[in-house]
């Protein structure tokens, strides 16, 4: 199995390898491959299927158990999910073991293609070593100007934490597009800005986390 491969099936599902892990991992598995929302398209294929519809909860977690369950059965691969716990799978380890995700200024994930706006629906674990290339450095190394520091218009990562109830309690000023627009923090990230998640997106993502 080639990471190619593996490529070529998640875009067929709208979704993207957003990294590969190596080390310290669950038992029987050599090599963990990560799945994010592929950008543009995914929003669009996401509403068009039956569980976004079907007006139950949790649409996008029973899509990404049904997809990447699906991935998995025909790759020869274990499935793996970020929801569905306790015991949660340490995804925020392993998008860091992977290379390709990082502690950005204001602590937040950043990913090399999707930015702040990075997000892990399921990963894949093979038995066998899947060669994958080096990571590249963190975006924040290029990033001059560090637009996520200033954008949050009540600045909940002024503390060097995520104060969430601060951030809650702004959501309803007149002013704050954070809930139709998505965070405003993750929206400044230059990496974000070309990552293309639809405003309709980052609104759902709100919602769930209101």
């Amino acid at each position: 199995m080639r990471l190619a491969d593996i490529e070529i099936a998640a875009a067929g599902r709208q979704l993207g390898v957003m990294g590969v892990v190596q080390d310290d991992l669950p038992e029987g598995v050599a090599s963990l491959v990560l799945l994010g929302p592929l950008e543009p398209g995914f929003w669009p294929a996401f509403t068009a299927s039956p569980e976004y519809r079907d007006g139950a909860s949790h649409p996008l977690d029973r899509w990404s158990h049904r997809v990447i369950t699906g991935m998995a059965e025909a790759l020869n691969a274990t499935p793996f999910f970020p929801f569905g716990g306790p015991p949660y799978q340490p995804f925020i380890a392993w998008a860091k073991a992977s290379g390709r995700a990082h502690s950005s200024p204001v602590g937040l994930l950043v990913h090399d293609t999707a930015g702040l706006m990075i997000s892990y629906r399921g990963a894949l674990g093979f038995a066998r070593h899947i060669d994958a290339p080096a990571p590249p450095p963190s975006p924040c190394e290029r990033c001059e100007t560090r637009p996520c520091l200033t954008a949050c218009p009540v600045d909940a990562f002024a503390s060097g934490s995520y104060d969430v109830a601060a951030c809650k309690a702004d959501l309803d000023r007149p002013g704050n597009d954070c809930m139709t627009r998505g965070c405003a923090v993750r929206r400044a990230c230059p990496v974000s800005r070309g990552h293309g998640r639809l405003e309709a997106q980052s609104a759902f993502h709100m919602r769930a986390f209101r």
